[in-house]
């Protein structure tokens, strides 16, 4: 059995992907007898109440900018909050340090990692160009020091091979393992506080440009008069709902769009649920794991076909890809799935029969063969990295 730390770039309770994976892997990897710690970057969060989930510390992750006033601050913050992270290698005493989505998180890691000579994993969740602020475009820091962490790192994983090859250009690396997102498939179901049209078509996610959602309302003005009066349910919140809103009011469908804001898990599952097909209409994905939930529910999924969710999705078998910059594509999409009953029926059963390949244990069975070989590779210096893929 391994000591674990999962360094993450954000965790509970705020909602989100990379919150959910680290949350969900290292249960799965507790329950099979690991010694895992999650270390979370402090961002003002109280600690979530205590569940089965793994022991949680928050640490600092001062960065320095390039304004003078930035510099300084950082040079009164870094030596505490060095303390911090040298004493949780103390405590916990990890036997790998893993960083799940590269943040503040991944220069500090990589520091305390390569400081006590532990061996450093990257997990990259596909934030090199899904970051909603286009982090990696803005900060030389972010970039030289992923690039230094790929050099470094004994293992690198990815969500997907897109994502993965997506790493190619901050240098050099090892293969990379790509290992998968998971879902809960028992997961309950709790009710929304909102009553739910007879009919509606759902978008989950954050309010993001990258995200699609204006698309998705576009498409679905197009095909309203097609649709047997289903209404358009778009759950999530970001900086883009004003924007969205005011695309529905132009378009004549705000009558038929609601925005019912960011939904927890149990009450995502309970819309899905209910849901006449689900749309994932993102510009590009890495992943995608609204599509495993709406496998899940066994509704229709229409998902964009750049990036991951070709990887693992078979169109026309468990789901339908579509091009995200055509919303008359998207339109007929709707309007086919909308009138076609047994094409419903068979998109549904491939998508619960799909989803079982995503079960947190076969998570968990790829990062612990990703982690054992972290354990016992050669340094670096001695093991040349290449920039090719598994």
């Amino acid at each position: 059995m391994m000591r674990i730390a999962l360094v993450a770039s954000s965790y509970l309770p705020r909602f989100g992907g990379v919150e959910e994976h680290v949350f969900h892997l290292g249960r799965r990897l507790r329950a099979r007898g690991h010694e895992v710690t999650v270390w979370a970057v402090d961002q003002g969060d109280e600690a979530p109440p205590r569940d089965d989930g793994p022991p949680l510390r928050y640490l600092p992750t001062p960065l320095p900018t390039r304004s003078l006033g930035g510099v300084m601050r950082f040079a009164l913050a870094a030596p505490s909050a060095l303390r911090s992270w040298r004493a949780a290698v103390r405590q916990d005493a990890p036997e790998v340090i893993v960083v799940q989505c590269f943040g503040a998180n991944g220069p500090w890691a990589a520091h305390v990692a390569k400081r006590a000579g532990i061996p450093l994993v990257y997990a990259n969740h596909g934030e090199t160009f899904m970051d909603a602020h286009d982090a990696f475009a803005s900060s030389q820091l972010l970039r030289r020091s992923l690039a230094d962490v790929l050099r470094d790192a004994r293992a690198v994983t990815s969500c997907s091979s897109y994502a993965a090859a997506d790493l190619d250009r901050f240098g050099a690396h090892r293969e990379v393992a790509v290992v998968g997102n998971g879902i809960d498939l028992d997961a309950e179901a709790s009710p929304l506080a909102v009553a739910l049209p007879a009919a509606y078509i759902t978008g989950v996610g954050r309010l993001v440009e990258n995200k699609g959602f204006d698309v998705l309302i576009e498409a679905y003005a197009r095909a309203r008069d097609r649709l047997g009066g289903a209404e358009l349910i778009i759950a999530g919140d970001g900086p883009r709902r004003a924007d969205l809103e005011s695309k529905a009011r132009e378009l004549g469908v705000d009558a038929h769009v609601r925005f019912v804001g960011a939904l927890p898990r149990e009450q995502v599952r309970t819309l899905l649920d209910g849901a006449l097909v689900h749309v994932v209409p993102s510009h590009v994905e890495a992943f995608g794991l609204v599509i495993l939930e709406g496998w899940r529910s066994g509704v229709p999924v229409l998902a964009t076909q750049r990036g991951g969710p070709g990887e693992f999705m078979t169109d026309g078998a468990d789901g339908l890809l579509f091009d995200p910059r055509d919303p008359e594509g998207l339109a007929r999409l709707l309007t086919r799935v909308a009138e076609d009953a047994p094409l419903r029926a068979r998109l549904g059963s491939g998508g619960r029969d799909a989803v079982r390949r995503f079960t947190w244990d076969r998570v968990a069975d790829g990062y612990e063969e990703v982690f054992r070989s972290a354990v016992v590779a050669e340094p670096p210096g001695d093991a040349e990295p290449r920039n090719r893929l598994t």
